[in-house]
């Protein structure tokens, strides 16, 4: 199931070493935003085009993963208030389903991968070829269908909700839970080398994590100004991410030394269970 190496490395058909033209990058777009564009070919399955990309516009992606999320979300969320007439918990399966389908299992592959890893190995050694194995084991699996079956359950407590609420609380766990693996990055060294496929990508800096995180500020900022969400959830979603975040890091660090792609796709699927937790905890 190792189609890509989750978050930090893009499939083989969309790379980064293979699609970018340093020599002919965009005259007029700056990297900045040409950016936006790459980090929706990195993430997902989309043909959003542009090719070629330059290094730099590879490098400005990682800014913009929290927004793909926030597309992402807002359509699924979206999708998922479409498909409540069939009822809450197939309305759920189906969104997590498509949502699937758009990103390719990207963090997905990751989480399967991190748990068949840590789950069965014992040293540094043996983690990091686990991690290459393209086979899914035993923990691998189950942790596939604990994120499946845990997030549609969430999602379907949302069926009550408004539609403008529903869509909201997708997006915003979309785009958060994109930004938490960017201070990752950031914060800890990679425990394996990387290829020049992924290279510009995963060195995130911390203006490009700033960046990322203002994303899902703004939008739980107007989620609150609007009284679709409450403050009050808000930063208790905003606290559980950080204690997700805090938490695995320390297990990388423990384990291998530092963070690979497929842990970083763990910590997102993670940080989504955790947000959707929050925002339909009942008070």
């Amino acid at each position: 199931m190792k189609s890509a190496e989750s978050l930090e490395a893009p499939r083989d058909d969309v790379a980064p070493a293979s699609r970018e033209s340093p020599a002919h990058p965009s005259p007029r777009t700056p990297s900045f935003v040409r950016g936006m564009r790459a980090a929706f070919v990195f993430l997902t399955r989309v043909p959003v085009g542009g090719f070629p990309y330059a290094r730099a516009d590879w490098s400005w992606a990682t800014a913009h993963f929290p927004l793909v999320g926030l597309v992402l979300g807002a359509a699924l969320g979206g999708t998922f208030v479409l498909l409540r007439p069939v009822g809450a918990l197939p309305a759920a399966a189906l969104t997590i389903g498509l949502s699937l389908l758009v990103t390719g299992a990207f963090h997905e592959d990751g989480l399967a991968d991190t748990s068949d890893a840590l789950g069965g190995a014992y040293d540094r050694e043996n983690v990091l070829r686990i991690l290459k194995d393209s086979r899914v084991g035993s923990f691998g699996a189950v942790a596939l269908c604990f994120s499946f079956v845990t997030r549609a359950a969430l999602l379907a407590e949302l069926h009550g909700s408004r539609p403008v609420e529903a869509i909201g609380a997708v997006a915003l766990v979309g785009s958060l839970a994109r930004a938490v693996p960017l201070w990752q990055m950031v914060r800890a060294p990679y425990a394996t080398e990387q290829g020049s496929k992924s290279r510009d990508v995963v060195r995130a800096e911390p203006s490009r994590a700033a960046i990322g995180t203002g994303y899902p500020l703004v939008l739980g900022g107007v989620l609150a100004w609007c009284g679709v969400l409450s403050p009050l959830r808000l930063v208790a979603a905003a606290i559980a991410c950080l204690v997700v975040g805090a938490v695995t890091e320390w297990r990388y660090r423990r384990r291998v030394g530092g963070i690979t792609g497929d842990f970083l796709g763990a910590t997102e699927q993670l940080c989504e269970i955790a947000i959707f937790a929050v925002l339909v905890w009942r008070s």
